[in-house]
C-alpha cells in the first residue's frame, strides 16, 4: 500500500513536471528564446505555447520594450584639456531576441560601456565652453555610434540623454569671475547705451524747438511784411481816393475859391509854427502881398489840372 503510494506521488509529480516544461505563457511585448537539445529552435512571441518535455528548454526571455539604462558617471578631458565628468541615461530596444541572445553576451553592459567610450571620443573634440551649448550634437553624435555598433546585437538604440555635467572647482570658480566680469560689462554698456540715447533725444528735441522757432519766426515775418503791404495798399487807396474827391470838388462850382482859401490858411499856420519853434524870425520876400502868393499857388493848380 505505501508503496503504491509513493509510486502515485511520483507519477503526479512527474506529470506536474512535464506540464511545467510543456506549457509555457509569454507575455506581452516579451519573447522567449527555445533551445532542442542544446540549439536553437525558434522564438515565442506573447501567447500560450507548448513545448516538447525534457527537448525544448527556455534558455532566454527578453523584454521588447524600450529600457531606460543609467550609463555612470565618467571623467572626460575636452580639447582645451579640462577634465569633467558627465553620467548620462541610454535608452534602447531589443528588435531581435535571437541576435539579443546569440550575438553578445550581456546586450545591455556592452551598451553602457560603448556609450561611455563613444562620450569620450565625443567630448574630446569640443572645447569646455562648448560642452553645455551642444549638449544636443554630443547626444546625436552618441546614438549613431552606439546604433551601428548594436546592429548585430539585434538591439536599437532610440537616444542619448546626457543627465549632468560636473566641473571642478576651480572652472566653476573661474566661469563664474568670467560672468561676473561679462554681467558687469553688459550693464556698462547698457548704461552707456542709456546715455547715448538720452542725448541723442535731447539734440533732437532741440533740434526740433530750434526749427519750430525757426518756422515760427519766418512766418511772424512773412505775416508781417503781408501786414505792411496791406497797409500800404490801403493807405495808397485811401490816398487816391482822398485826391480823386479833392479832384472832383476842386472841379465843382466853387471849388477854386476854396482851394485859395485852404492854401492861404496853411502859409499862415505854417509860418506860425516857425515863430514858435524858432528864435529866428523867417519872413518871405513878399510879407505883404500874401495874397500874389496864394494867387500863384492856384494857378499852379489851375496848370496841373489842364
Amino acid at each position: 500500500m505505501e508503496i503504491a503510494t509513493v509510486l502515485s506521488l511520483a507519477l503526479l509529480a512527474l506529470v506536474v513536471v512535464t506540464l511545467a516544461k510543456t506549457a509555457r505563457i509569454v507575455p506581452q511585448r516579451s519573447a522567449f528564446i527555445v533551445e532542442r537539445l542544446g540549439k536553437y529552435a525558434k522564438t515565442l512571441e506573447a501567447g500560450f505555447h507548448l513545448l516538447i518535455p525534457f527537448v525544448d528548454r527556455v534558455s532566454y526571455k527578453h523584454t521588447l520594450k524600450e529600457e531606460a539604462i543609467d550609463v555612470p558617471s565618467q571623467a572626460c578631458v575636452t580639447r582645451d584639456n579640462i577634465q569633467v565628468v558627465v553620467n548620462g541615461v541610454l535608452y534602447l530596444q531589443v528588435v531581435d531576441p535571437k541576435l539579443a541572445s546569440y550575438g553578445i553576451n550581456d546586450y545591455r553592459y556592452a551598451s553602457m560601456q560603448l556609450a561611455q567610450t563613444t562620450l569620450r571620443s565625443v567630448v574630446g573634440k569640443i572645447d569646455l565652453d562648448k560642452t553645455f551649448e551642444e549638449r544636443e550634437t554630443i547626444n546625436v553624435q552618441v546614438v549613431e555610434a552606439l546604433d551601428e555598433a548594436a546592429k548585430p546585437w539585434g538591439v536599437k538604440v532610440l537616444r542619448y540623454e546626457i543627465a549632468d555635467i560636473e566641473l571642478p572647482a576651480t572652472i566653476l570658480d573661474a566661469l563664474e569671475k568670467q560672468m561676473r566680469a561679462e554681467r558687469e560689462r553688459r550693464a556698462v554698456v547698457a548704461q552707456s547705451e542709456g546715455e547715448r540715447e538720452a542725448k541723442i533725444n535731447v539734440s533732437e528735441g532741440q533740434k526740433q524747438e530750434t526749427i519750430n522757432l525757426s518756422e515760427a519766426d519766418k512766418q511772424r515775418q512773412i505775416n508781417e511784411a503781408e501786414g505792411k503791404a496791406r497797409e500800404i495798399e490801403l493807405i495808397a487807396t485811401a490816398t487816391a481816393e482822398g485826391l480823386r474827391r479833392v479832384a472832383e470838388a476842386i472841379n465843382t462850382q466853387g471849388g477854386q475859391e476854396a482851394v485859395s482859401l485852404r492854401v492861404a490858411e496853411q502859409y499862415v499856420k505854417e509860418f506860425g509854427k516857425l515863430a514858435q519853434t524858432n528864435n529866428t524870425m523867417i519872413l518871405p520876400a513878399e510879407l505883404s502881398n500874401i495874397g500874389s502868393a496864394v494867387a500863384a499857388i492856384t494857378k499852379t493848380l489851375e496848370v496841373t489840372k489842364k
